[in-house]
């Protein structure tokens, strides 16, 4: 069985294909540095190693087949997105070379598009354009990635357990407009934690000519209609579906009159459907079911994590 290495194992997305991994009784070796690692199966080691700090990888990849890196550093000042996203990723890259390391998958993110409407998408079609500190550090990760002849794939929306972005800040949209925006009639893509995890390992695993491209959508193939995921983080935190419908210029002007940036805006009312079709056909994993039937079973869990928030 080949030995994996797992970077960013204590996150929302890495955990998830930890678990997966080790489900499937995979020799696991995870990188571990100020956050504390889940509880693992037996036999998985554990690693003390920090982008931050690129002497401190020196052997984290000795002996293994494959690099699977999801950690990256979403949002706070501009030095340390570039000092874990970018020399991070350049400093494991190189150990990984150095260590034989004969495939590195890389968990990136279609936020590295900018802004703009994508319809069915696919990812040789289009051109990068990172807007925020975060997404241009984690697109000059993917080039490190790229020319080391690893393997990229770029998820949209992701939800599931431990999702402490997404389905919360959705939250917070609903609760702050007074209506829907033009029927909130924009199409989407999605995918669950557990799935991503799934295509992640199996993309890790996969013969190498099955795997014709280097970048990947990383999303279900299904697109989901916002007027769809809106109802149903509505239902599952309780909140109340709004009777009115705003233009999207009504909406900007209501939040901006609470101090409420506006640039997500955009998002969430327009077409963001990227084709990933070829990802799963290529690794030949079943995507699953789609979000009508996915989303509910985390209902419990944003509901659990919302209260908890509101204790605090």
């Amino acid at each position: 069985m080949p030995q994996i290495v797992i970077t960013g194992s204590a996150g929302f997305i890495g955990r998830h294909v930890t678990r997966h991994a080790e489900n499937l009784r995979l020799p696991l070796r995870l990188m571990s540095h100020h956050t504390e690692i889940p509880a693992t199966a037996h036999g998985t080691e554990i690693v003390p190693a920090d982008l931050r700090d690129p002497a401190s990888l020196r052997g984290l990849c000795d002996g293994a087949d494959v690099l699977i890196h999801c950690a990256s550093q979403i949002g706070g000042p501009r030095e340390l997105c570039e000092t874990v996203n970018t020399r991070g990723t350049e400093a494991l890259v190189e150990e990984a070379l150095r260590s034989g390391v004969s495939r590195i998958v890389h968990l990136s993110t279609a936020a590295v598009y900018g802004r703009g409407v994508y319809r069915q998408a696919r990812a040789e079609d289009l051109v990068r354009s990172p807007l925020s500190d975060t997404s241009r550090t984690r697109a000059a990760a993917e080039d490190i990635v790229l020319a080391a002849g690893g393997v990229v794939l770029r998820p949209h929306l992701v939800y599931g357990a431990h999702d402490a972005k997404v389905v919360p800040g959705l939250a917070r949209l609903l609760r702050t407009l007074p209506g829907s925006v033009e029927g909130w009639a924009g199409r989407t893509s999605a995918v669950a934690a557990e799935d991503l995890a799934r295509v992640l390992v199996a993309t890790a695993l996969a013969p190498a000519e099955r795997l014709t491209t280097s970048v990947y959508h990383a999303n279900h193939p299904q697109p989901v209609l916002w007027s769809e995921l809106l109802r149903a983080v509505a239902a599952a935190l309780s909140l109340p579906w709004p009777g009115s419908d705003l233009t999207c210029h009504e909406a900007e002007l209501h939040l901006e009159a609470q101090g409420i940036p506006t640039h997500d805006l955009d998002m969430v009312t327009t077409d963001h459907w990227f084709d990933s079709r070829p990802l799963w056909t290529a690794v030949a994993c079943d995507p699953g079911p789609g979000f009508a039937d996915r989303f509910p079973r985390y209902a419990s869990s944003y509901r659990n994590a919302l209260m908890a928030r509101e204790r605090v």
